[in-house]
């Protein structure tokens, strides 16, 4: 991922210790994370929250995914009409232990 990103988005951590607040509003306007190094190397990322939150929620989506194919490999899945069943019967009972 560092082959790609803009030099000017890899600075070192004296310029977040001199202008964080700068940094910060940079990374939210371009919406593009800045790369901290510390002795040369990459060591941390400042991201701005919208994108650090659509990030997570395109990974929570992939791992979602990745286990729907698994468990449709192994087997674990049923039809609608199972399903249906299933969920009608839990709120059934539910509403039954409520009284």
């Amino acid at each position: 991922m560092l082959a790609t990103m803009k030099l000017e988005n890899i600075v070192p951590i004296t310029d977040l210790r001199r202008d964080a607040a700068g940094l910060v509003e940079r990374a939210t306007e371009e919406q593009s994370p800045i790369i901290i190094t510390q002795n040369g190397r990459a060591t941390a990322v400042l991201q701005d929250i919208h994108s650090y939150n659509r990030e997570r929620e395109s990974t929570a989506m992939l791992i979602l995914a990745m286990q729907g194919e698994r468990d449709i490999r192994e087997g674990r899945v049923m039809s609608h009409a199972e399903h249906r069943k299933r969920i009608d019967a839990l709120l059934k009972k539910r509403r039954g232990s409520r009284r």
